[in-house]
């Protein structure tokens, strides 16, 4: 056992983590009609190469009107899940890192223009522009169009969905799969009193309003095999007066938990465009260690985390089990590697680098 908490391994359900160090899932846009390219090959591959015990996979669309843009990942269908497991084919020949991935429908924020061409939504009578949908007629933003209310049939539609997206992800050997109900997407939209309207028993209370995510969870985890790790990401508030909160955040994790969830990656904010965050490093945690006080599952802990003693504080202290990264490891690949060699702890890198670690951390690699 390393003596920073950081690089302390974690066993979840039958997967052993070397530390607890994850990677987060970031959407790259960048995909051909929900297929992965060479882009994703470079991105992931030079992730898997870090040393962090888990990659995950952006958010990956479970139906085409599910994507955030036109340029998402998917893996509703026999294209988009040979794209994938070419990409994965190759990132295993080299790293035997553990590989997660984000099962997501954007709900009503669908149907966007990519960020760095300014993420505006198209309408439906746009090129690339679609109908979107959610649970009930209400906009993200004044001026968007409505999306359609899902009725029954629609809700079994997305449910079967996220089923099929899964089984996909088995059959291409993932080992975590994640449910996406956080950043204002479709099932956090469910979740929420500010863009779930419904009166039937979908809406309405509390347990009405999870009962369609609590749904989909266990059509997910009936299907998969008993060791396949299922994570849900979850925002732990709206950051906005009469909206979901750390209470209502606290009730939901409970229920996963009593449904077989295995760990709960904890965020929040993106429902509403009114939402007042205060951002600083670490701002998140306190949500983290609400959860984590409420439940007996790992806890993930992100946003604005950097620094290595920071890290290691926030697993040290207790407030999660792990840390995700994100923007931090697209800056600084090797991370964990740089992290390892600061708080004294061992990292793997593949043998190719093993001849690059300075003199003054000899010790800093395991060596296959």
């Amino acid at each position: 056992m390393s003596s920073a908490a950081l690089f302390n391994p974690i066993q979840i359900r039958g997967l052993s983590l070397a530390n607890r160090i994850v990677i987060a899932p970031m959407c790259q846009y960048s995909a051909e009609e929900g297929c992965m390219n060479d882009w994703h090959l470079i991105h992931l591959g030079k992730l898997s190469l870090s040393g962090a015990a888990l990659l995950t996979i952006e958010a990956t669309a479970v139906t085409p009107e599910g994507r955030i843009t036109y340029a998402d990942v998917g893996l509703w269908n026999e294209q988009t899940y040979a794209a994938m497991g070419l990409v994965l084919e190759s990132i295993r020949r080299w790293s035997n890192m553990p590989i997660g991935i984000q099962l997501s429908h954007a709900g009503r924020k669908a149907s966007t223009e990519v960020p760095w061409k300014g993420g505006r939504q198209f309408s439906p009578t746009e090129g690339l522009g679609w109908k979107t949908f959610g649970p009930s007629p209400v906009s993200f933003s004044e001026g968007e169009v409505a999306p359609l209310a899902l009725d029954r049939a629609g809700l079994k539609r997305v449910r079967e969905a996220f089923v099929s997206a899964a089984l996909r992800a088995v059959k291409l050997g993932i080992d975590v799969i994640q449910l996406h109900a956080a950043h204002g997407y479709l099932l956090h939209q469910f979740l929420s009193p500010l863009s779930n309207r419904r009166d039937d028993e979908y809406g309405g209370s509390t347990a009405n309003r999870m009962r369609f995510p609590l749904e989909v969870f266990e059509a997910v985890r009936a299907a998969v095999p008993d060791d396949m790790v299922l994570s849900t990401r979850l925002s732990a508030t709206d950051w906005i007066d009469g909206g979901w909160n750390v209470e209502q955040s606290i009730e939901f994790a409970l229920e996963l938990e009593k449904r077989g969830c295995d760990v709960l990656h904890v965020s929040s904010g993106g429902l509403h465009p009114a939402q007042k965050i205060t951002v600083g490093p670490s701002y998140q945690v306190p949500l983290a260690r609400a959860l984590k006080r409420a439940v007996n599952i790992p806890v993930v802990a992100v946003g604005l985390i950097s620094g290595f003693d920071q890290a290691e504080a926030i697993v040290g202290t207790g407030d999660a089990d792990l840390v995700a990264l994100a923007r931090t490891v697209l800056y600084d690949p090797n991370w964990p590697w740089h992290a390892a060699a600061h708080l004294g702890g061992k990292v793997r890198a593949p043998n190719q680098y093993l001849r690059s670690q300075p003199n003054r951390h000899r010790d800093l690699f395991e060596v296959d």
